[in-house]
């Protein structure tokens, strides 16, 4: 069973910056993409940015900002976070399953493989 483990979250001023890891225990499936979710207080799993074979997505709140790199050969993720605004504040998830099912309007309880989470706080 592949295992996913987020890191690298921490509280940060308004403007600052954040690199967030996920680590896999295994390979990651060739047909499988990667992405990161986050979650806020009394709210849905929102997608944040997935891998795609054309390029990654992401959500229109953090284009610009965020960005989403993998590094095959350590099988890490990463999402590196800049210009942090508190409301970007809320616990960070990684996941992967088939490229197909990983959208931005996937349902992450749905998703094959789920991390247990990072916080990222964002405040003055």
């Amino acid at each position: 069973q592949l295992q996913l483990v987020e890191s690298g979250g921490g509280s940060v001023q308004p403007g600052g910056s954040l690199t967030l890891s996920c680590a896999a225990s295994g390979n990651i499936p060739s047909t499988y993409c990667m992405g990161w979710f986050r979650a806020v207080s009394g709210k849905d799993h929102e997608g944040v940015a997935h891998e795609r074979a054309g390029g990654a997505i992401y959500a229109d709140s953090v284009k610009g900002r965020f960005s989403i790199s993998r590094d095959t050969t350590k099988n890490i993720l990463s999402l590196q976070m800049n210009s942090l605004q508190p409301e970007d504040t809320g616990m960070y998830y990684c996941a992967a399953d088939w490229c197909h099912s990983m959208d931005l309007d996937a349902r992450f309880h749905t998703l094959r493989y789920r991390g247990q989470g990072t916080q990222v706080t964002v405040s003055s």
